[in-house]
């Protein structure tokens, strides 16, 4: 089986060789290949170049696109900092006055900006790739967008100053999204990604309301394409999972901290679970024992249709050892 086919007959909960690994690596794969970060997030070649190095190196089964928060809000307007070899900053909300948002506009992914560069990325995959592999796009959700435009801790208060502002500002990112992983999918991707981190830190109630409806017209979108659909959410979902699980989305990311179990009885037959084993204490600080126990505990707890993948990030300073330590439990771990 080549990649493409073995998450496919997963994803049907079909017998495969082995279970795809879908582990997220951004700065660890750049420092891979001995690059310094800014490279790997404004140059689509660097960051091909790596992901096709980690999927080689540690038998991947994706190529993705996904690097940072910024590039949908950068090409809003964001004014975004980019140091030699370290994390992306944005110091200025976009949007510093609820007022500014009437200046807003909702630019073209293809218009030359970093979402452009992404759209590249996709390109370089499918064609080297040739298909073998699944590429993943990627999306900021409605809601996190909002956060990278007003800033974080603006936007929880304006949950509850200013709701129908709110509600305005997210039919406009929303648009966004859609936009993109539309232009994403006629690139070549099979896969769009979407990220709505903040989503974890509201109630359910207010992820019903402001985030759960905007991830809907995404993956709805997507599956209209023909391609799937992956929710990741950081950190504690256990609240939400049920609703998660009616988003649409294909596969569903689930943090460490989050019963796996549970995830998957709350997935059903509705989305594949991917996870969930802790990145740092398991990945990061582990030994390849450990990560081999932890691998084997999450495939029986994640079901027929269970993904591999760490909670969140591989982080950078990964020991090697332990990621062919995972490989080396998956081979065994097919079900």
């Amino acid at each position: 089986m080549n990649s493409s086919e073995r998450v496919a007959a997963r994803l049907r909960g079909e017998r495969v060789d082995r279970v795809p690994n879908f582990d997220i690596m951004m700065q660890f794969a750049a420092h891979f290949i001995g690059r310094p970060l800014r490279p790997y997030y404004l140059d689509f070649r660097v960051l091909c170049e790596a992901n096709f190095a980690v999927r080689d190196a540690f038998s991947l089964d994706i190529l993705q696109t996904i690097s940072d928060p910024y590039r949908e809000a950068a090409d809003f307007g964001l004014q975004v900092e980019f140091p030699d070899d370290s994390l992306p900053v944005s110091r200025h909300p976009l949007l510093a006055n609820p007022a500014d948002l009437v200046r807003l506009r909702i630019p073209d992914p293809s218009a030359g900006g970093r979402m452009t560069d992404r759209l590249e990325a996709v390109r370089l995959f499918r064609e080297r790739s040739g298909g073998e592999v699944p590429v993943m796009g990627w999306v900021e959700g409605a809601l996190a967008e909002a956060a990278d435009l007003r800033g974080v801790g603006d936007l929880l208060m304006d949950l509850l100053d200013r709701p129908a502002w709110v509600c305005d500002l997210l039919e406009t990112t929303a648009s966004l999204s859609v936009a993109f992983a539309k232009a994403q999918i006629e690139a070549g991707a099979d896969i769009i990604g979407l990220g709505d981190a903040i989503a974890s830190q509201i109630s359910p109630a207010a992820y019903r309301e402001f985030a759960l409806p905007y991830e809907r017209q995404v993956f709805e979108a997507v599956r209209g394409m023909g391609a799937r659909g992956r929710l990741h959410i950081c950190g504690n979902t256990s609240r939400i999972l049920a609703d998660m699980a009616t988003s649409g989305a294909d596969i569903i990311d689930i943090d460490w901290m989050v019963d796996l179990s549970r995830a998957a009885a709350a997935a059903g037959d509705k989305a594949s679970v991917c996870g969930n084993q802790d990145p740092v204490a398991v990945m990061l600080q582990g030994t390849p024992e450990k990560v081999r126990t932890a691998i084997l505990a999450c495939r029986d707890a994640g079901g027929p249709r269970w993904i591999s993948a760490a909670g969140c990030e591989i982080p950078d300073g990964t020991p090697p050892e332990n990621l062919r330590a995972q490989t080396l439990a998956l081979e065994g771990a097919a079900a």
